[in-house]
């Protein structure tokens, strides 16, 4: 059986290490002047060499050849993962204490540490400061914030960095050149930029492209590795931005319903664009806010309709050409651009208002919308909603005041408790449902920890007198 490649190329000595030279020269050093610590905490994201580099060390240490394939009594790898219990720490504390069987050290590796439980980590505190002379720990994690202070305190923290674009794709093509495979300039590129900083996710991603094209003599391609990962085509990605540049808003939702159908998520959709406006942002600054308000697009309750809406807004000029775009014969939309469509009409006071009939066919982007949206608020029938549905929210809302000015809804709580509520990631996106299910969209919602101002000006002075008050109707008999 044939060994996957990213372990094939695994690196066998520090100096082979790619893209963490500020941590193998400082340990190169401190091997070289025999200046050990008895513990070395290793972090950083997953794939940049942590466990590969505490091998090296541990067989550097001891002066043996690194064979992964090999192994040795006095290195001893642990995962801790499987084993987090205080029992085995206990064991552990007794076995350190045996003298090495043939090394200078007894070195232990304790892989994703972060994983012991609260009892393992204080029965492993006093044998990590104090160990025997004989013993060194090395502790590889992926999440050092969960680590105990009393733990980090006691060793020698390194920390990895995420593998450039640049180390990753050289290092890519050195594999695929040994190895025979035929890859792009641009598949290499697509692949380092895809992995995240992870060398090991970067080759086993080639691997797997390898195998797909090894039977058939093909060329690895930008093209396939987008079909494979189900990526949206970089052309698509290109289209929405000079679209949103060149105020189209029918060519935007043509893009975006033509990748929805073709099973791009979301998701993929909205990463793809936020790292192309990354590496167009130098030359075209004005894509910044359209960067700001895209990040908020995979917390919307219905994400295809917040992406749409958020470059349909990006993509309306301000002024008069807005009108024109927007009141295009070839605009074809309903439901999902309700409130451009509305905002166009009433921008143009030269023409007659004009009835934009909605596509008797709905698209993908509409499937889900039962009812036209639009920015009037009706209070009554959304505290009723509420009550029926989320009675949670009813009891928090049916206490609030609230003022609606355009697209600006303000909820005045009367307290913080209430704020925070309606604040909180739980009650938050269920209002936005409960205003969607209502048939109002698009409302930027604030809270405010006081009660309604009032209206009244010589009410509100009296009220500032007597230290506040509620404004009330007083009807006639």
């Amino acid at each position: 059986m044939s060994k996957a490649l990213y372990r094939k190329y695994r690196s066998k000595k520090l100096d082979e290490v790619i893209g963490q030279k500020h941590i193998t020269d400082i340990l190169a050093r401190a091997i070289a002047s025999d200046s050990l610590s008895h513990a070395y905490l290793l972090t950083g994201p997953r794939g940049v060499g942590k466990t590969s580099v505490a091998r090296i060390l541990a067989h550097e240490i001891n002066k043996l050849p690194y064979d992964e394939d090999a192994t040795n009594l006095d290195i001893i790898e642990i995962d801790a993962a499987s084993n987090n219990g205080v029992e085995d720490v206990r064991d552990l504390r007794e076995k350190v204490q045996i003298a090495p069987v043939s090394a200078a050290k007894k070195i232990y590796i304790i892989d994703e540490v972060h994983m012991l439980s609260k009892a393992a980590f204080n029965a492993l505190l006093k044998t990590l400061e104090e160990p025997p002379a004989h013993v060194i720990f090395i502790l590889a994690t992926t999440n050092v914030e969960k680590l105990p202070a009393t733990i980090i305190s006691r060793t020698q923290r390194f920390s990895f960095r995420p593998i450039t674009i640049e180390d990753a794709v050289k290092h890519l093509a050195y594999i695929a050149k040994e190895e025979k495979i035929e890859i792009e300039d641009e598949a290499l590129k697509l692949i380092a930029t895809r992995s995240d900083g992870s060398f090991r996710d970067s080759i086993s991603l080639l691997d797997q492209l390898s195998s797909l094209v090894s039977n058939e003599n093909k060329v690895i391609t930008a093209d396939l590795i987008e079909e494979t990962l189900g990526l949206a085509p970089k052309k698509t990605i290109n289209q929405i931005l000079d679209s949103v540049e060149a105020h189209d808003v029918p060519a935007i939702v043509k893009t975006l319903n033509k990748a929805f159908e073709e099973g791009v998520s979301v998701a993929v959709l909205v990463q793809q664009i936020t790292e192309e406006i990354r590496d167009q942002i130098t030359e075209k600054p004005n894509l910044l806010s359209l960067l700001d308000s895209i990040l908020d697009v995979p917390k919307s309750p219905q994400p295809q309709l917040k992406l749409l809406s958020v470059l349909g807004l990006a993509a309306t000029p301000k002024q008069a050409t807005k009108t024109a775009a927007l009141l295009a014969p070839s605009l074809e939309i309903s439901a999902s651009i309700a409130k451009l469509e509305k905002q166009a009409i009433k921008d143009k006071p030269t023409e007659p208002k004009k009835q934009i009939e909605p596509i008797k066919t709905k698209t993908i982007l509409e499937k889900n919308i039962g009812t036209t949206l639009s920015t009037d608020l009706d209070w009554d029938k959304l505290l009723d909603y509420t009550k029926q549905n989320y009675i949670a929210l009813y009891s928090v809302l049916s206490k609030c005041g609230h003022e609606l000015d355009g697209n600006d809804l303000t909820l005045y709580t009367g307290n913080n408790f209430y704020k925070k509520k309606l604040d909180d990631n739980k009650y938050s996106p269920l209002l936005s449902k409960c205003l969607q299910d209502i048939g109002v969209c698009e409302l930027n919602i604030h809270t405010i920890p006081t009660t309604s101002p009032l209206k009244d000006s010589q009410a509100a002075a009296v009220a500032a007198i007597m230290g506040g008050g509620e404004e009330v109707s007083l009807e006639s008999a």
